[in-house]
């Protein structure tokens, strides 16, 4: 069974989702500050993070900066309703999910699974390539390049434009992009979509003069197969 580390600084809180956890019959490691926390995800073989935001020592967006550079372990922030930058933020930096507090916890078991699942499904040897407009994106490395040069990616980026080149000739509308890139049903700012796709074009589209992804006025957005 998974081990997953909750670093919460509000004791109530950490204590009340280990119990949950445990419940499920995850094993479970809890740490209160940023600095103990960011330790134990390093050293301890964690297979997903539940990482808060309002930390003690080191805040959870350091924490995750720091643990990048070292693991890839799944992280799911713990984030304030309004916090919106936080939660762009902390998904540029690579977390993999967000849950909102105050949360239900049957949604953060839900996420936790979803996010388990995915990490499972991930097969190293496996090749797979996308492409499109002379984007070559190999899905297996995480490595996106045009014409030759590499383009750098956050996750998110990476994982929107996967979605598109998956679903090529597809109009894709934003709760959908939503559903499946953010991993669950996202209420509320919508135009994160609009923000992430604006960056994907100002990276390739504008930077190799091509034309990648395509708007559909009231829809959503969709990448067409020049081939066809």
């Amino acid at each position: 069974m998974a081990r997953i580390l909750v670093i919460e600084d509000e004791e109530k809180i950490a204590r009340f989702i280990e119990l949950e956890l445990q419940h499920e019959g995850y094993e479970t490691g809890k740490a209160h500050d940023g600095r103990t926390g960011l330790d134990m995800a390093e050293s301890d073989g964690y297979d997903l993070v539940l990482l808060d935001i309002m930390l003690p020592q080191l805040n959870g967006l350091e924490v995750l900066r720091r643990l990048r550079k070292t693991s890839d372990v799944p992280v799911i922030m713990l984030t304030a309703r309004d916090a919106v930058m936080d939660k762009v933020s902390g998904l540029d930096m690579g977390a993999d999910d967000y849950v909102t507090k105050p949360f239900a916890i049957e949604e953060l078991l839900a996420r936790v699974r979803v996010t388990l699942r995915k990490r499972r499904e991930k097969t190293p040897g496996d090749v797979h390539v996308l492409s499109a407009a002379g984007v070559v994106m190999n899905v297996s490395s995480h490595a996106v390049t045009c014409r030759g040069e590499e383009i750098a990616l956050t996750n998110k980026e990476f994982s929107l434009l996967e979605m598109l080149l998956s679903n090529k000739n597809i109009v894709l509308s934003r709760d959908t992009l939503l559903a499946r890139v953010w991993s669950y049903d996202y209420i509320g700012e919508t135009n994160v979509v609009d923000v992430y796709v604006r960056y994907l074009r100002q990276k390739i589209d504008d930077r190799f003069g091509i034309k990648l992804i395509h708007t559909v006025r009231g829809v959503g957005y969709m990448i067409k197969d020049e081939t066809q």
